[in-house]
């Protein structure tokens, strides 16, 4: 082990430990003021939680955005300063990079490739990204790990449940134990890059008919299970079309919609990270066409019978069939429905599907300001589950609720203006269980994957 991987380690050991210390201090804190019967300056401590966990910029982020968009799974200083820290890690330096590529690759890693930028092009919580080109000229995106990352990713999940044992102790209307569950079983699948390479082929598979949305190839040979290599999608950046001519706008959000809403109505299957940083725009003649969807290690394979219960609670609530409803919610897994928490349910749910079920062209928030968007309705969850609850959380609805949320924030950020019903109807027209089951066995076999359902 050379120095250089010595400090890393030894930096990466002494941040776990301050932040396991910091954590039991709060934590402390929690159990006394409950045994005392005192209050607790909830704010003060969520800074706190914040400033511990802000050295690690690592997986525990990833998850922290995830919990962010369900109502009362974190309290709402909580996720509010969790937000606010950055989800990037420090770059790997060159010397760093060419150890790593040789592990992965070999010791003349380099003669695989014609050429290979020194300086990565992004550095995310798991890995960073380097510019590469072929030997035959292709362009190409090269996503290395960084080293150590499973133990990393076991050591956040751990203070992800501290955190979570915390909330329950202090405020328990939700009860978190199968979204933690849910977060790590998809943060652990995002360290397995062979795994990313075949979520690609299935989207090439699910969306090779919707010309709007590019996918790009895996290349094998220069690819392992902490190394992927993909082909580079020349694209801009979607906030760059902000203030573009609203036709831009729409243009780019129809894509996004499709990329999303397609590939789970058809396949039972979703990217569960859809923020700005995954996406950029292609264009043709200067002007935007469709997106290049990025990053694969998010996707979550859901059974056809709770695609089933997302359409059935689509039409309930546009009906105002009560029966139907309560069938969508027993399919996702909740349990023990009274009629009360059924209610409270329904808060959340009138909200996230507000914008397919009104017919008419509008924004998705609906002259709403970007930065209350779903306040209200958390706000009135929290506050009726304080009486009604505790309802426990389905492990399967935590990335369909933030996927859903973080969809909706694209086009707000898009300030796109459609018909989200029209779109949402014939993205679910012909649709039956037995369809997507169908489908989604063939797609899965074509990808390697025919065990990951």
């Amino acid at each position: 082990m050379t120095d250089d991987e010595r400090n890393r380690l030894s930096a990466r050991a002494a941040r776990y430990a301050r932040v396991g210390t910091n954590m039991g201090g709060i934590a402390a804190r929690f159990v006394g003021a409950q045994f005392f019967g005192l209050t607790i300056d909830r704010g003060k401590n969520a800074i706190e939680l914040a400033a511990a966990l802000g050295g690690l910029k690592g997986p525990i982020m990833k998850a922290a955005q995830l919990l962010s968009t369900i109502p009362d799974a974190l309290p709402a200083e909580y996720a509010t300063e969790l937000m606010k820290l950055q989800n990037e890690a420090p770059p790997m330096g060159w010397a760093f990079v060419k150890r790593r590529m040789a592990a992965e690759l070999g010791p003349e890693w380099q003669s695989k490739f014609g050429s290979f930028e020194h300086t990565p092009t992004a550095a995310a919580s798991l890995g960073q990204v380097h510019r590469a080109v072929s030997h035959d000229g292709k362009p190409l995106a090269v996503k290395l790990q960084y080293p150590d990352m499973q133990s990393a990713v076991e050591a956040d999940l751990r203070q992800l449940d501290m955190v979570l044992a915390i909330h329950r102790r202090m405020d328990p209307v939700i009860d978190t134990r199968e979204i933690a569950q849910e977060l790590g079983a998809r943060i652990r699948e995002e360290l397995d890059y062979r795994r990313e390479a075949k979520h690609a082929a299935l989207y090439q598979n699910m969306l090779g008919d919707t010309p709007e949305v590019r996918v790009p190839a895996s290349w094998p040979s220069l690819s392992t299970g902490r190394l992927l290599t993909l082909d580079w999608l020349e694209g801009k950046k979607l906030l760059e079309y902000k203030d573009a001519p609203l036709e831009a706008r729409n243009r780019i959000a129809v894509a996004m919609f499709k990329a999303w809403w397609q590939p789970f109505s058809r396949f039972g299957v979703i990217h569960g990270d859809p923020h700005l940083g995954n996406y950029t725009a292609f264009e043709q003649a200067g002007e935007p066409r469709g997106i290049n969807l990025l990053d694969y290690g998010c996707i979550r394979i859901f059974p056809p019978k709770f695609v089933g219960g997302v359409v059935d609670l689509y039409r309930g609530l546009l009906e105002g069939d009560e029966t139907r409803i309560v069938h969508a919610y027993e399919v996702w897994g909740f349990k023990n429905l009274s009629r009360d928490l059924i209610e409270v349910l329904n808060i959340w749910a009138r909200f996230i599907y507000g914008p397919l079920m009104d017919d008419r062209v509008r924004t998705v928030a609906d002259g709403v300001k970007p930065g209350e968007y779903g306040r209200r309705e958390a706000f009135r969850v929290h506050q009726a589950l304080r009486e009604k609850g505790p309802v426990t959380v389905p492990r399967e609805f935590v990335l369909m609720d933030r996927a859903a949320i973080g969809l909706g924030g694209v086009f707000l950020h898009l300030a796109a203006e459609l018909n989200f019903h029209e779109l949402f109807e014939n993205a679910i027209s012909r649709f039956t269980v037995a369809q997507v089951s169908a489908r989604q066995t063939d797609a899965l076999k074509a990808a390697g994957l025919e065990n990951a359902a």
